[in-house]
């Protein structure tokens, strides 16, 4: 399956970005980084979701040099 073209529950979601579950319903509650949100599940584009973080380490990365 391609899992750029499917929704990604939290978990799995975290497990791709290699980050915690906490950490990433902290940045969709914060609306940093885009998702769905179906009762009290969190869902995810990875497309959508791998965008916003490489721009934002791409930012931080130019604001260090």
């Amino acid at each position: 399956m391609d899992t750029n073209h499917a929704i990604l529950p939290l978990n799995e979601m975290a497990a791709r970005l290699r980050v915690t579950n906490a950490w990433l319903r902290g940045e969709a509650d914060a609306g940093r980084v885009p998702h769905l949100k179906a009762g009290t599940r969190y869902l995810f584009h990875p497309a959508a979701v791998e965008r916003v973080i490489s721009a934002r380490a791409a930012g931080e990365a130019g604001a260090q040099s």
